[in-house]
């Protein structure tokens, strides 16, 4: 149809619309995502963000299980700093941390190498590898009290049937930690095999190809080009699995309850006792104080990987 034909089909005083067709998809796609995100949006809003804001608020106030409120300033936090329990607190979750962030990328890195290559079943094993994740940690922590349990536990028996003296794993407090760590590792693992995993099917075989007919032996074309390439994969777990160590709480609560006494209470389980498992007054704004201190401390650490990621990625590409 010609321009002067299609100009005669216009009514008198109507504008042709057609031009605007690319704005009106925009604004259309923009209220369709809009409509999809709203959702998301409230309830990270309603289950996050408001919690978060009124957490801080009582964190500064004196609050009991009654509701009574005083304002109490920078109290909590001042007793916070001199209570031995929250240092105690903090220095199991830092032994915690220690020994499942940097033991469970290393096994996971292991098995995710291991599975990536020509491997009979390897399909079936990361299956089974994985599964202990899609528990909730709750079962898991069950699981374990009762796999440690040392009267009639599974590891203990195992322990008896080789001639192995049994261990006191939940009378003794530095067992009881272990037992945390081991069942916390079991549980772990398979999320940094799949992260692992990921990443090496996203090196370049061909790199590894010219490494090998350049002479380089396995080790050091795995030390040397499969490892840096696998940077973003272990920033990524790093971050999330030192999060996750410092926010631990149903696996720990499972299985031990904090005990025996403090020696296996995190920093999350002390701010629960507080809040919710001891009486007394102005324990919930004490309670809120340390659940501040926690997302502080968490925030902190994530800021630092992230500059520290950054400028080993400038310094990758020579800026």
């Amino acid at each position: 149809m010609s321009a002067s034909s299609t100009a005669s089909t216009l009514r008198p005083g109507r504008v042709d619309t057609r031009q605007k067709t690319p704005f009106r998809i925009r604004a259309t796609t923009s209220i369709a995502a809009s409509a999809f995100l709203l959702p998301n949006v409230l309830m990270l809003g309603l289950f996050t963000l408001l919690p978060l804001v009124y957490a801080f608020v009582i964190s500064f106030q004196s609050l009991d299980s009654l509701g009574w409120t005083t304002w109490a300033g920078f109290g909590n936090y001042v007793t916070m700093v001199s209570d031995p329990v929250f240092w105690r607190s903090m220095a199991n979750t830092g032994v915690f941390t220690l020994f499942t962030v940097p033991v469970g990328m290393a096994i996971g890195l292991a098995i995710a190498v291991l599975l990536n290559g020509v491997l009979p079943g390897r399909t079936v094993f990361r299956s089974i590898i994985f599964l202990p994740l899609v528990v909730s940690g709750v079962a898991t922590g069950v699981l374990g009290a009762w796999m440690f349990d040392q009267n009639n536990g599974f590891i203990d028996k195992m322990l008896q049937a080789i001639g192995l003296p049994s261990i006191d794993w939940q009378s003794n407090g530095a067992w009881a930690l272990t037992a945390i760590i081991l069942v916390t590792l079991w549980q772990r693992v398979g999320f940094d095999m799949l992260i692992y995993l990921a990443g090496l099917q996203g090196v370049d075989p061909g790199v590894q190809e010219a490494a090998r007919v350049d002479g380089a032996s396995a080790w050091q074309s795995f030390r040397y080009i499969t490892l840096p390439l696998l940077g973003p994969s272990t920033f990524f777990l790093l971050i999330m699995n030192l999060i996750y160590s410092f926010q631990v709480f149903d696996t720990v609560w499972a299985m031990t309850r904090g005990g025996p006494g403090y020696s296996t209470t995190t920093v999350v389980s002390y701010a629960y006792r507080l809040a919710f498992d001891e009486s007394g007054p102005s324990l919930l704004g004490y309670g809120a104080a340390v659940g501040v201190a926690i997302y502080l401390i968490t925030l902190a650490i994530t800021a630092i990987q992230w500059r520290a990621n950054t400028r080993r990625e400038r310094a990758e590409q020579g800026i």
